[in-house]
């Protein structure tokens, strides 16, 4: 199979601790890109010194500067990413990475990637699965393998041409936006378990702390579409989770203040329609796949299994399978 030739942009904003481990990760794949552009999004870290002493060996690792910023918001990542774009955008290349600058991955992490795009035409973005220790990995309980962590995605060429990049939306959901506009443009998206990136650092630790986190979470479900029934349900489950009932509650809390103070969405109401469709019908399949096993769990009475006659016994296997 002749595999997809490949562009990465990477940006980075004072990521000294962790860039090189992306770096070695990248160096080191069995496929390597075309192009990387990294990004130093105003680095005062040594972050630029890292990346620059790197590129001096592998003539396809460029350093591209922008200005530091004051302000610091999700939106900065897209223009980061923008000025990347620039450089590689009249390359001749298929597929095109957004990869973070602190995370770490296998040496046949794009190979593997680059065969599921191959084999696939209708796929427009594919990812993996992420993990923030040796054995914490994202439950796609409540996201569904659709879903492709920001982490790193890979976009087919004509797939993100389409849905007009990323959007620089300050209050976040950059990546979310990215991979449901892309379902909506009807392309396929997908994250394949086979594979995990190491995210090096805890998943937006960098802009907030604390519970404060998870009330903020609410409003961001809000702005970006996500339904009301949809939203109870997922919150829920996270109350299994530390801080257990804390947690689950404020990102609740935050969700419906916005709501009923009508916050302004982030997001168009074709989106909205479309993701809270989506949400729906997945929470449906949650909730069959349930019942479905609820019923494989109930033990048979006695009459079904000593004295019960053909019959009884074809119709207890149907109502297995329905």
């Amino acid at each position: 199979m002749t595999l997809p030739s490949y562009v990465l942009i990477t940006p980075a904003r004072n990521e000294a601790h962790f860039i090189e481990l992306t770096i070695k990760s990248v160096i080191a794949q069995t496929v390597r890109p075309l192009k990387w552009a990294i990004v130093s999004d105003g680095s005062t870290d040594g972050t630029n010194e890292i990346v620059s002493r790197y590129a001096a060996d592998h003539p396809w690792i460029e350093l591209v500067r922008t200005p530091e910023r004051a302000e610091r918001h999700f939106a900065g990542k897209v223009h980061a990413f923008n000025a990347g774009y620039a450089l590689v955008r009249d390359l001749e290349y298929d597929v095109i990475g957004s990869v973070d600058a602190d995370i770490s991955f296998g040496e046949d992490y794009f190979s593997f990637l680059l065969q599921k795009l191959a084999g696939n035409a209708s796929l427009g973005l594919v990812g993996t699965p992420f993990r923030e220790g040796p054995n914490q990995i994202y439950d796609y309980r409540f996201s569904s393998i659709e879903h492709v962590s920001g982490a790193c995605q890979l976009f087919r060429r004509e797939c993100f041409e389409m849905i007009g990049g990323y959007l620089p939306l300050k209050g976040g959901g950059i990546d979310l936006v990215a991979v449901v506009t892309s379902r909506m443009k009807g392309w396929q998206t997908r994250t394949f378990t086979e594979r995990a990136c190491i995210h090096h650092r805890k998943m937006n630790s960098a802009m907030n702390q604390g519970l404060k986190l998870n009330f903020k979470w609410g409003q961001s479900d809000y702005r970006l579409g996500s339904h009301p029934a949809w939203q109870l349900f997922r919150c829920f489950y996270q109350m299994r989770n530390r801080p257990y009932v804390t947690g689950g509650m404020l990102t609740l809390a935050g969700y419906y203040y916005a709501l009923i103070s009508r916050r302004p969405r982030s997001v168009s109401a074709e989106f909205v329609a479309f993701r809270g469709k989506e949400q729906m019908h997945r929470l449906k399949e949650f909730f069959i796949g349930k019942l479905r096993l609820t019923r494989r769990e109930i033990p048979a009475a006695p009459g079904m299994i000593a004295g019960a006659g053909p019959g009884a016994a074809a119709a207890a296997g149907q109502d297995n399978d329905k």
